[in-house]
């Protein structure tokens, strides 16, 4: 074998590394998050307790909510959502999220115009 050759195969093998290496952190993130969806005037509506890798709390959608959020990095407000078509009745709702992900605290609050367009952009991380 050339030294070329035993280069190439030494920088594929390192490329081949990296990507498993980035997947498999995919795979493994965790955290723990409380989420709230509070009416207008901040009156609290309801709220529930999300583990990811799902091994607890009450989030009825758990597995989806922890797949998005993995998928978004553990930013709530980068997650796809589940687009539809919405009313234009403005009835804000305030959606929070607190709690840690991957070590690192979270704190995240977004204001939505109505219940409608919170469930269209988070889709099933709010779904409870």
């Amino acid at each position: 074998m050339s030294v070329r050759t035993v280069m190439t195969a030494a920088a594929a093998a390192a490329v081949v590394g990296l990507a498993a290496s980035a997947a498999s952190a995919g795979e493994t993130e965790r955290g723990r998050l409380f989420l709230s969806v509070s009416g207008s005037h901040s009156t609290w509506i309801r709220g529930v307790q999300l583990h990811c890798p799902h091994t607890g709390g009450h989030h009825p959608h758990a597995a989806a909510a922890c797949s998005q959020l993995g998928r978004a990095h553990g930013e709530p407000g980068a997650v796809a959502g589940d687009r539809h078509l919405c009313t234009r009745e403005y009835d804000p709702v305030t959606a929070t999220a607190e709690g840690e992900w991957n070590g690192r605290t979270l704190l995240w609050r977004k204001t939505y115009p109505n219940a409608c367009a919170l469930d269209s952009e988070t889709g099933p991380l709010f779904r409870f």
